[in-house]
């Protein structure tokens, strides 16, 4: 896990958590709630790093947990549809996004990789063969 309920407390008041998912009205922050804004943001973070870092990562750099925290918050913002999001919050989401944007491309790094070792990319799967290819590299070339 990215980050967890403790992390986002330290973010957020335990008042403003019961009002974001307290659907039953019982007066206790919900962590079933607060369990699917952490996948969301776990989901949308390994989205952006497939390719480039091995998933999951053995250890969570605190960048990724500040980011995991970010996104949460801003989650657990866009279910209450009556509320207005802060602007404060919208602003992180939309920096969080674009430094995730910025990780994938390689601009900035996590600081996983060890000294003088260039980073090992993430690797795709496929359950295709050579043997599934349509078209034969002698009919490619002849076009």
């Amino acid at each position: 896990m990215y980050c967890v309920l403790d992390d986002i407390n330290k973010q957020v008041t335990t008042d403003i958590l019961i009002q974001l998912t307290d659907d039953t009205q019982s007066g206790d922050i919900d962590p079933v709630v607060v369990e699917e804004a952490v996948i969301y943001s776990e989901t949308l973070i390994d989205g952006y790093l497939r390719g480039r870092y091995t998933l999951p990562l053995s250890a969570v750099p605190d960048m990724v947990k500040i980011l995991a925290v970010d996104l949460c918050i801003y989650r657990l913002y866009s279910r209450r549809f009556q509320t207005d999001i802060p602007d404060s919050i919208s602003e992180k989401y939309k920096n969080s996004i674009k430094l995730l944007e910025q990780i994938q491309k390689g601009i900035i790094s996590l600081g996983t990789e060890t000294a003088g070792q260039a980073p090992v990319l993430g690797e795709y799967r496929t359950n295709k063969s050579f043997e599934d290819r349509t078209f034969s590299r002698q009919i490619l070339d002849d076009f």
